[in-house]
């Protein structure tokens, strides 16, 4: 059984700005651990409590709701769960969508993803059953539904709530956390995973995924683009890797879309060519970084700086999760192995013919033109 949660840090949080900005009140995303996997009444009574808006839970809902329901169409499932759903459907391993929304909300959700609809053979809405998570009264009803033993059963899911309820049901839970750097609140969880590209299904008795291509893992490529600036100056000095740092901002939107992880593809400056390229996007583990961060390492000898130079990015595979390491010795060793990798990787077909993409030649592109 398959539990999914809809990204909060999209739809939900530009939602949230407009109508806290009403009251003079800036979201800011310390809520969102509070109000992931909670039904929308305790949702709204927790953002209602902490910015203290003169207003009631209930009162609070009934003007958002409308706001939120005319987004239902923008809102993207976590990276990496088409894939996983199609796999699974794919073996005939059924399947249940269990959620703290109502039932309705939910269907209108998935209603725009294409053919999630038929692979669920269950669904249960929070006003289907007398109390939703942590109570696992939610998911023994899914169990029930697809005719399995709860025992039987395996969780996904992205909130503290949801994992709660599936422990306390009895089933095995793979928890996925909705929100940056909190994995450790979520030890009662049987294993926990940086996003769903890095789940292996057959640690769970489950098909596995066969797209896998010499340590890669190919993804649409995805297109970033902006002036190189100064990083931490670690890079070169302290771990011998010279980056190429963009700034993440103006590139909020596009970061939430891709989990935290190494990936490689090819980078193009306009005044000197196309290189090979590994990246790291996220918050490095080891040197705990204060916000998400953008840092391609360009696989050539260069013999100058190039800071302020328009670098161009296609990103077009995924290598690993961000990983804390025990010593800087480690965490070197495991970026040349991801560099060593990424460079065999790029000689396949598959990678290679991305080199002749046009956007990493040409500044009259813009990233619009390739979302």
């Amino acid at each position: 059984m398959i539990c999914f949660t809809f990204m909060i840090d999209g739809v939900v949080s530009e939602v949230l700005k407009g109508f806290l900005a009403k009251y003079g009140k800036q979201w800011d995303g310390r809520e969102a651990q509070r109000i992931v996997g909670k039904t929308p009444l305790e949702a709204a009574a927790a953002v209602v409590e902490e910015y203290g808006l003169p207003c009631g839970k209930e009162e609070f809902l009934a003007e958002l709701h409308p706001v939120f329901y005319a987004q239902l169409c923008n809102i993207k499932p976590l990276p990496g769960a088409s894939r996983l759903l199609k796999h699974l459907s794919g073996h005939g391993v059924p399947m249940a969508l269990a959620s703290n929304s109502p039932r309705g909300s939910i269907e209108s959700k998935i209603s725009y993803h294409q053919g999630w609809k038929d692979y669920f053979s269950a669904i249960v809405g929070g006003d289907e059953v007398t109390a939703g998570k942590p109570s696992p009264e939610i998911f023994l009803e899914a169990a029930k539904r697809l005719n399995r033993e709860p025992s039987s059963c395996l969780v996904i899911e992205d909130s503290m709530p949801g994992v709660t309820a599936g422990k306390a049901a009895g089933m095995e839970v793979v928890a996925v956390p909705s929100v940056p750097k909190q994995a450790h609140l979520y030890t009662s969880a049987d294993v926990v995973i940086n996003s769903l590209l890095d789940l292996q299904p057959e640690k769970w008795g489950l098909p596995p995924f066969q797209d896998w291509i010499e340590g890669t893992l190919p993804t649409e490529p995805w297109y970033i683009s902006g002036p190189v600036i100064k990083g931490f100056g670690r890079g070169s000095k302290v771990l011998g890797i010279p980056t190429a740092n963009l700034s993440p901002k103006g590139h909020s939107s596009l970061l939430s879309e891709h989990p935290s992880g190494v990936y490689f593809g090819w980078a193009g400056l306009s005044t000197r060519g196309v290189y090979k390229m590994v990246m790291s996007i996220g918050w490095n583990p080891y040197f705990n970084n204060a916000e998400k961060t953008i840092e391609p390492w360009l696989l050539h000898e260069f013999t100058e700086d190039f800071y302020g130079e328009e670098l161009r990015l296609v990103i077009v595979g995924y290598l690993r999760p961000e990983v804390n390491f025990p010593s800087l010795e480690s965490l070197i060793a495991k970026i040349h192995e991801d560099k060593r990798i990424a460079e065999r990787a790029l000689d396949l077909p598959l990678y290679s013919k991305h080199k002749d993409d046009p956007y990493l030649s040409s500044s009259l592109h813009s990233e619009s033109n390739h979302s």
